[in-house]
């Protein structure tokens, strides 16, 4: 027994903050995990990544749609410059996303993503993609951001992949507090509130 002098009321006490403790410290973990897990299995549509395109390309082909949205609050238009394309399972595609900044503010934004449906996700491959980093749109600022990607022609072998037919991948825009460098030069090129002409 850790604590043989305590009884009742108080052995009860010691005992639930334990429990919290552990609680807690499980569900911080939790966060990191789950993310190893799925970035390992593709589970819940989450990608792969890859270094370079495919060496081996099948005559079996997919039909990928590209999904975009944007996170509450966020100011930014966002859409696919291509609403879906058909490639070949192992061939390497390319696409693009347009993004415009309408207002007189720089913005910064992170996407997230996914694939559906996840039985896909372990197989699509990317190889170069604007959500690995964080994205600064200056006011009136149109551009487009390119994903490169794959089908891993693997997932022809999988017992759910192979009845894979269409694959969405989709982006959310959400909006991120601006770089140190970019906001000190905001703040720079804004003129002082309380400054007299």
């Amino acid at each position: 027994m850790i604590f043989p002098r305590l009884q009742g009321p108080q052995r009860t006490l010691v005992q639930l903050v334990g429990v919290v403790v552990t609680m807690g410290s499980l569900s911080f973990a939790a966060v990191p995990f789950y993310d190893w897990f799925c970035r390992v299995t593709g589970f819940g549509g989450t990608t792969s990544v890859a270094d370079s395109a495919s060496q081996v390309v099948l005559d079996q082909t997919v039909k990928v749609r590209f999904d975009a949205s944007l996170d509450g609050g966020m100011p930014w238009e966002f859409r696919p410059v291509v609403p879906s394309m058909e490639i070949r399972i192992g061939e390497n595609g390319l696409a693009f996303y347009e993004a415009h900044n309408p207002t007189n503010r720089p913005v910064a934004g992170t996407a997230s993503f996914n694939v559906f449906p996840y039985a896909a996700g372990g197989y699509f491959t990317k190889v170069e993609c604007f959500c690995f980093q964080e994205q600064v749109l200056q006011p009136g600022e149109t551009v487009q951001m390119p994903v490169s990607f794959y089908v891993d022609p693997a997932i022809v072998d999988d017992i759910e992949g192979r009845f894979v037919h269409e694959i969405v991948l989709s982006y959310t825009f959400h909006e991120t507090p601006l770089p140190e460098e970019q906001a000190a030069l905001t703040d720079t090129a804004t003129p002082d509130a309380g400054a007299v002409n």
